[in-house]
């Protein structure tokens, strides 16, 4: 079963005492696995821990994971006394040098910046760990059911493609000795004939066509991470097709291998999204 690099999953809860707990977890397309963490400030010392679990069941992609804390009990407010004390000694000596009438309000204090800010309660961080990870679990588990689900439908419709490129692949055969045979047979000379058959040869571009096409197939329904080996083998079938469209001698074969050029790119976008 294919697995998509792209999804979503999130869990939510309250969590004493720090507050209300989210935890969601995003992924789009990328080479390789990169895991991006978006953290409250104070938590920093947990991301190891959590990179750790995330990349424990997540082979490739760009992971987002974003984790929220609101409504915490523990937190107060904190007025910066000393900022206020410069504050006001500054706008005071503005004051006095430029003759502005008027006095500094509180709510014009209050507002500038740094006065007022939200202080954490010094309870551990480690505390939160069992918690935190059990929504990370549940958040990863929805994520990877979602990129699973999608990675089916991927799986469905790579097999579509490669199905219309066996079949196509079958007319090529049946179009190249039909069409071989008969230009050859209008040559005048063996060594006219020999020529051209030699140059418009394309028994082997077909066969290896071929086998890429069911490697192909059997390498959609291998579990695990096959994002790259389905891009490669994708690629492999792109140069053989180009061989055979340098190749042909009929404009009908010609026509028939634009098709098949057509089918390989769909299916080169869309691996680029399987794991």
């Amino acid at each position: 079963m294919l697995t998509s690099m792209t999804g979503f999953g999130g869990k939510t809860a309250e969590v004493k005492p720090f507050g209300k707990i989210t935890v969601e977890l995003r992924s789009t397309n990328h080479k390789f696995l990169e895991t991006v963490l978006h953290m409250p400030e104070g938590f920093m010392s947990l991301e190891d821990r959590i990179k750790k679990e995330i990349e424990a069941q997540v082979k490739r992609g760009r992971i987002n994971c974003s984790i929220n804390i609101s409504g915490s009990q523990s937190q107060g407010v904190f007025i910066n006394e000393k900022l206020v004390k410069n504050y006001l000694s500054s706008l005071r000596s503005i004051k006095k040098k430029y003759k502005v009438a008027g006095d500094v309000g509180l709510d014009a204090l209050v507002n500038l910046p740094g006065v007022l800010s939200l202080a954490e309660s010094a309870v551990p961080k480690e505390r939160i760990w069992p918690e935190l990870k059990k929504l990370l679990d549940g958040a990863l588990s929805n994520f990877i059911a979602m990129r699973k689900k999608e990675g089916k439908a991927l799986q469905i419709y790579l097999k579509k493609r490669a199905s219309i490129l066996t079949k196509e692949l079958s007319a090529v055969k049946l179009i190249y000795k039909d069409v071989s045979s008969k230009k050859a047979a209008l040559l005048k000379t063996s060594e006219e004939k020999s020529s051209f058959l030699k140059d418009s040869d394309i028994s082997e571009e077909i066969e290896r066509l071929g086998f890429h096409i069911k490697n192909f197939l059997h390498k959609i329904s291998k579990p695990g991470s096959v994002g790259k080996e389905l891009d490669f083998i994708a690629q492999e079938m792109q140069r053989e097709t180009n061989t055979i469209g340098a190749k042909s001698c009929d404009s009908f074969l010609s026509a028939k291998v634009v098709h098949i050029k057509s089918q390989i790119e769909k299916i080169r976008e869309q691996v680029q999204n399987v794991e």
